[in-house]
């Protein structure tokens, strides 16, 4: 692997998991959400 491929592997690696961390972000997030309206009207 040449150092121009090893630094487009490394960035692909790196945006991949910026996209994971914001989806896994999002969905703590929703779960927040969610936690907080079911404890302010509870059925």
């Amino acid at each position: 692997m040449t150092p121009e491929e090893k630094a487009a592997f490394l960035r692909r690696r790196r945006s991949r998991n910026l996209a994971m961390l914001a989806a896994l972000g999002a969905l703590v997030a929703l779960f927040y959400v969610i936690t907080i309206a079911k404890m302010a009207h509870p059925a």
